[in-house]
This record gives structure tokens, C-alpha cells and sequence, in this order.
């Protein structure tokens, strides 16, 4: 539809409801036939849409012509919701129950505005995902000069071109769509999910040195201005953010204070921080994702597929029982000097979950 058909249609559906608002009966049958028209809108807008192929979801150049055509329907069905939004608003319609379907009909524009971003979301966090996996690909074995440098150390490789990419989603997609709520929604998810898979893929880096402490920090740090192009508000963006805020001082801690601190269990989740306590032992305890052979990217799968922290932690423990026979099989005399926090970690946050 062009504008000027919308302009027709809501012209049409304004005329109508105040022609009949005369009388309830009368208001409520429109509106009936105005929420088939709204759906017919909805409907017409999703089949011109393009959902799927290599036109609709590449996110490495310019956008194509399927997006900008994509971008021109958000745009239409925005203005549409919106007008008609404004209509109901400044129109008391005689009906209270007229005006409640025909608001409950928009649902179907929002819905539709939600289905066309999706596609492109999901592949831009495919390859937001792709980009910090490399980050295990990086050296974090270097020393500290100086710990003090920390919030001003240069950040890595994969983070530079993560921002890259950010700033170029924001620029050559982003920016073209409208503000409509399931845009402004996507755009808050996929700023989330980035965070969280920072944290996540972070927590997996070892061997990890002082200096690779001090990089992550500045990561963490860089990953804030990263995500500024998304506009949104880093406060809106729940526990990820806080986390990622909790975690850059409990880098550089101890492990005992690591397991004293407030934020453990409360911002952090403790399969998490174990997951960064590996880092701090030999490599004859191995991360979970190394004792069940998995590659890290299949491990991130497992996790996204498994969200309660009673599964993540029953892995987390076979791990460790695993690094406990095999010091045993070798007749060792004792366990790394982390294994016992771990393990005292482990077994509060069991039994918090009742495991």
C-alpha cells in the first residue's frame, strides 16, 4: 500500500465510526468490519514483506532493496497504529466495546510490525554471537603492568569489531525503522542478549592472567559504548547489565573473596562465577563444556536451551566430581587450592536450588 492508500483507508474508517457513533448498535457492527480491514491491512503488509533469503537477512553490507521495502512497510503500518491510536483517543465513540475492538484489531499491526524486524534481529544476534566467540582466539595470558590502568586499557580485537558492527546495523537497518513498540522492544532484547553472551563467553576464557583481567575489564567497559548506537537505556536492560557491572570488580578478587561477596547469587549467578573460578585452576580441572568434549559454541547452545541454574550447576558439579577422580586415579595428595572454594560455592548454591 502507498501512502496515499493509507491515507484513503483511514479517512474511510474516521468517516464511518463518526457516521455511526450515533448509535451503539450501529457503532459496534462497523467496528467489526473496521477490524477486518485493519486485519486485511496487517495481512496484505506481511506477504509483501520480505521474512527470509539472503536479500531479507544479510547484515554485512548496505541495506538491500528487500530491507529499505521492508523499512517502507514498518514505516506505513507505524503511522497507521499511530493515526488510528490518535482517532480513538480524541473520538469518544458511543460504544465503549466499538472502540475495544477496533484497539484490540491494532494488536494484529503491532504483531505484523514485530514479525518483519525479527528475521534481521536474529541475524544480526547470530553474528553478535559469531563476533565475541573469538574472543577465545585472543591471547589473556599476558601479565599486569599496572592494575590501576585497568578502565583505560585498550580493548580487544573482537570488541572493536563488534562495536563496528553494531554502528553499522545501527546506521544502515536500525535507524530506518520506526519507534514503534515491538521495534523499540527488539532492539532492547538484542542489546540484552549481547550482554549476556559477553559475560557468558568471558567467563569461559583460561587461562586468564592479570593482564587478560585487566582487557576483559576494559571489554566490559567498551561493550557499554558498544551498544550505545542501539539507543537504549543500559538500565532498562535488566539483570545482563547488572551483571556485567558486578562482575568487572570481582575479577580481580581473590576467590575467597569472590565467595564472601554480596553480589554472588544475588546479581551473579554462581554457576557463573564458578565458571570463572575454572580460570583460576590447573587445567586438570576442567571447565564443563571441556569434561563433556563439547566445543564452547555448542556449550552456549546447551546453556540457551537450559536456563535454570539447577541444570547449569548439576553440569558444573560433574565437572568437578570428574577432576575429583582423576586426582584420585593419579594418587594425588591434595586438590588445587581453588577446588575447596569452588566446591563450598557449589554446594550453598545446591542447596539454595534444592538440588
Amino acid at each position: 500500500p502507498s501512502q496515499d492508500d493509507l491515507d484513503g483507508i483511514l479517512r474511510a474508517i474516521s468517516s464511518e465510526l463518526r457516521v455511526a457513533s450515533v448509535d451503539g448498535r450501529l457503532c459496534r457492527l462497523v467496528a467489526k468490519n473496521v477490524a477486518q480491514a485493519v486485519h486485511q491491512l496487517a495481512a496484505r503488509c506481511e506477504q509483501l514483506a520480505a521474512l527470509e533469503g539472503a536479500d531479507a537477512l544479510q547484515v554485512n553490507g548496505p541495506a538491500t532493496q528487500a530491507q529499505q521495502c521492508n523499512a517502507a512497510l514498518l514505516h506505513l503500518l507505524h503511522l497507521f497504529q499511530t493515526q488510528m491510536d490518535s482517532f480513538l483517543s480524541g473520538n469518544s465513540l458511543e460504544s465503549p466495546e466499538a472502540a475495544s475492538i477496533v484497539r484490540t484489531s491494532l494488536k494484529t499491526v503491532e504483531a505484523v510490525i514485530q514479525s518483519i524486524v525479527q528475521p534481521l534481529l536474529n541475524a544480526v544476534g547470530q553474528s553478535i554471537e559469531a563476533i565475541i566467540l573469538t574472543m577465545h582466539e585472543e591471547d589473556f595470558c599476558t601479565p599486569a603492568v599496572d592494575r590501576m590502568a585497568a578502565p583505560d586499557a585498550p580493548c580487544s580485537l573482537y570488541m572493536r569489531e563488534l562495536q563496528q558492527f553494531l554502528s553499522h546495523c545501527q546506521t544502515d537497518f536500525f535507524s530506518t525503522w520506526p519507534p514503534a513498540p515491538a521495534v523499540t522492544q527488539g532492539l532492547r532484547e538484542l542489546a540484552s542478549r549481547a550482554l549476556e553472551l559477553l559475560v557468558r563467553h568471558a567467563s569461559l576464557v583460561r587461562p586468564l592472567a592479570e593482564g587478560g583481567k585487566m582487557r576483559l575489564a576494559a571489554d566490559f567497559a567498551h561493550m557499554e559504548m558498544a551498544l550505545a548506537p542501539l539507543g537504549q537505556p543500559l538500565a532498562d536492560l535488566g539483570r545482563p547489565y547488572k551483571v556485567l557491572r558486578a562482575l568487572r570488580p570481582l575479577l580481580f578478587q581473590s576467590p575467597q573473596h569472590v565467595a564472601q561477596s554480596p553480589m554472588l547469587g544475588d546479581v551473579v549467578p554462581h554457576s557463573l562465577m564458578l565458571h570463572f573460578l575454572f580460570a583460576k585452576a590447573p587445567p586438570e580441572l576442567r571447565s564443563p563444556y571441556e569434561a563433556a568434549s563439547w566445543s564452547r559454541s555448542r556449550y552456549s547452545k546447551w546453556l540457551d536451551e537450559h536456563t535454570s541454574e539447577k541444570e547449569r550447576l548439576v553440569l558444573v558439579r560433574g565437572a568437578m566430581e570428574s577432576y575429583v577422580q582423576t586426582v584420585r586415579q593419579r594418587q594425588g595428595k591434595e586438590f588445587a587450592p581453588v577446588y575447596p572454594i569452588m566446591k563450598e560455592i557449589l554446594e550453598k548454591a545446591m542447596a539454595l536450588e534444592r538440588v
